[in-house]
């Protein structure tokens, strides 16, 4: 990575004798969108804050727009932060509020006025706005303003804590296309934390998982999600299957045995296998529930799945299934239709392609 506009190496944070982060280095690229994502706890929030300058490293450095960060306070890192509340200042119009770092750094009243309409222009906000205050706007458009304002003085780190994990699900897809509009025109580098697994996908240009303070992997969303590191990262972005398989070594390959798939060649190629796989151990083979099929009566597929249908979920664009199948809970998803081809109860078959299985350790 070039020029990369966060350096962070080596990071370690401590709540007294509780460690919150755990050798935390990454780099993140000039105008990159950077998803941190895992479970509650797992230290996504103490990296971002610390990034923000509003929690201080207790080992490690950090180094930000070519200069350490080392007791440099949060008012004078090159950092913005938007929160998930958002901190707008009711007292003030949205005029106001857009333009008030601009007003703090002294800067004149027409630049001012340039630069706060122009937000509004990018934030698609009516310019009537300009007069209200946060009280009489939706909370979409609230969360439009608090980006703006975040955004007016063009700093070269947007950090953002969830600030759509309030929002009701049509608004936040129409925010989340918004956010992608933003990050595409201004050339910001953006650091998002979201709880929000299919936002960090639609999103980022990368992925960090952590997990109990560590990073896990990180990589593009289709690395994450093909290829991830172990069963744990499988299962926490998006839906999988995960089926209990023994590997063993065959050549340039993999073979494995598994007692719920049925191939007629059962070998791996090598780049089908995660690292921490070792020959002769169990393992997973993962296969997502979007890359499973309903076979017809004599149709044939590399690999075979037989179950009974336990529930089947009516999605709209699309029916999701799950199905029994040697003791194993299989997750199906296909297209979504008029006419269901399996109801509760059915004996079905399920085919897959060999090169989409992905083994993992467990």
């Amino acid at each position: 990575m070039v020029s990369p506009i966060i350096k962070a190496t080596g990071i370690e944070k401590y709540y007294g004798t509780y460690r919150a982060l755990s050798d935390i280095s990454l780099e993140v690229a000039n105008g990159e969108f950077l998803a941190l994502v895992g479970p509650s706890g797992c230290g996504k929030t103490s990296l971002l804050k610390i990034l923000a300058g509003f929690e201080d490293l207790s080992a490690g450095s950090l180094v930000i727009d070519g200069k350490d960060m080392a007791g440099i306070p949060a008012s004078a890192r090159p950092t913005r932060m938007v929160f998930q509340k958002l901190a707008l200042f009711p007292h003030k119009t949205v005029a106001q509020n857009i333009g008030f770092p601009l007003h703090l750094a002294k800067r004149p009243k027409p630049e001012i006025d340039t630069a706060v309409r122009r937000m509004l222009e990018l934030m698609h906000l009516k310019e009537s706005y300009l007069n209200r205050y946060p009280h009489e706007l939706s909370g979409g458009e609230q969360q439009r303003v608090a980006l703006a304002r975040s955004m007016v003085s063009q700093p070269p780190v947007l950090l953002l804590d969830e600030p759509m994990s309030a929002l009701d699900a049509k608004l936040k897809k129409s925010l989340q296309a918004e956010l992608k509009h933003l990050h595409r025109h201004v050339g910001t580098s953006f650091v998002h934390v979201t709880h929000d697994l299919e936002e960090a996908m639609m999103l980022a240009d990368r992925i960090c998982v952590m997990r109990a303070g560590r990073i896990v992997q990180l990589g593009a969303p289709s690395e994450i999600y093909y290829r991830p590191a172990d069963a744990f990262v499988a299962g926490f972005i998006g839906d999988t299957n995960l089926l209990p398989a023994k590997i063993t070594r065959a050549g340039d390959g993999f073979r494995f045995a598994c007692e719920i798939l049925d191939c007629a060649e059962p070998l791996l190629s090598a780049d089908q296998v995660a690292p921490g796989v070792a020959a002769g151990s169990e393992a997973a083979l993962m296969i997502r529930p979007e890359m499973l099929r309903l076979l017809a009566q004599g149709e044939n597929a590399e690999c075979t799945i037989v179950g009974t249908v336990n529930e089947y979920f009516i999605r709209g664009a699309s029916i999701q299934y799950r199905i029994a199948a040697a003791g194993t809970e299989i997750v199906m998803d296909i297209p979504g239709t008029s006419t269901l081809p399996a109801k509760q109860g059915d004996a079905v078959r399920l085919g897959l392609a060999l090169g989409d299985l992905f083994a993992v350790e467990t």
